[in-house]
């Protein structure tokens, strides 16, 4: 791994133009999520009808959004039931075009290549893939063939309370990067996501949380995602949509440990959080 100063926001100005221009602003970024799903694990079938899902769109930019991810499938840790091909892009069709047109960078969440390439043709400019490039072989060439940027997520098949978890994050990591490199994928068009939630028990997620720096070894950009996640609830026991609080502790300490992008249910909220702990820092 790179010994060069890691996670400086000027340092990824060649990302393709409307990410780069969003980091090289110096401050963290929010992306906004958008289950249009009937199982997610927090917010599963409120925004599964199109108009639903496209008026959510425009109230997290109004909020502070800067990018938009649009997801058609669980990936949630426990009890996600997988779709089709057909099924996805059948959930997908009616609203990601719309949500393109509202004029920010949109993200897809998918695990497949086929879809991730039909979202990009539609005008989705970051591919978000919560296995890393390790599940679908053809996801991270169709990455390259469109030149866009490419959400990396750690993830493993089932939590395991006895590794060192930021051990496996970083073998993970090393892995998924060797696939984006043989596929033509720039590893300036990357972005690293711990996974908070995602093969892991909640101690692990809190220790990720805690070792957030030691990711910036990398030299990319860093997006965390613990908005409603598990272990919240193990810290303060509070069913998903009553963790709003532990949601912002824990991106306000991720932002401290260099992640430059915050992705969550609760836009308002954390953009607000976000500037008010940066206007904080700033008085300094």
């Amino acid at each position: 791994m790179s010994s060069a100063r890691h996670g400086s926001l000027s340092d990824v100005t060649s990302l393709p133009d409307q990410l780069a221009r969003l980091l090289a602003l110096g401050r963290p970024l929010v992306m906004g999520i958008l289950n249009v799903t009937p199982d997610s694990f927090s917010d599963g079938g409120r925004f599964y009808e199109p108009s639903t899902a496209i008026e959510q769109a425009r109230r997290m930019i109004s909020e502070g959004a800067h990018i938009i991810d649009v997801g058609a499938e669980s990936s949630r840790p426990y009890g996600a039931v997988a779709v089709s091909l057909e099924e996805e892009t059948r959930r997908l069709a009616p609203v990601l075009a719309s949500v393109v047109g509202l004029g920010i960078p949109v993200s897809i969440d998918t695990m497949k290549a086929e879809v991730a390439a039909w979202a990009v043709a539609a005008g989705a400019t970051i591919v978000n893939d919560v296995w890393g490039l390790q599940r679908d072989c053809k996801l991270a060439r169709v990455v390259a063939e469109h030149n866009v940027p490419v959400i990396v997520v750690h993830n493993r098949e089932r939590a395991d309370p006895a590794i060192d978890i930021m051990a496996d994050i970083a073998e993970f990591f090393t892995r998924s990067l060797a696939i984006a490199a043989r596929a033509g994928v720039l590893r300036q068009n990357i972005v690293l996501d711990p996974g908070i939630g995602f093969g892991k028990t909640p101690d692990q997620s809190l220790a990720v949380l805690a070792r957030m720096s030691e990711l910036k070894a990398f030299g990319l950009p860093l997006l965390v995602g613990a908005s409603r996640k598990r272990f919240i609830d193990k810290v303060s026991p509070a069913p998903p949509d009553q963790r709003l609080g532990g949601s912002i502790a824990a991106h306000l300490l991720a932002v401290l440990g260099g992640a430059a992008i915050i992705r969550t249910h609760d836009v308002a909220a954390t953009v607000q959080a976000l500037r008010v702990a940066m206007a904080i820092r700033s008085a300094r």
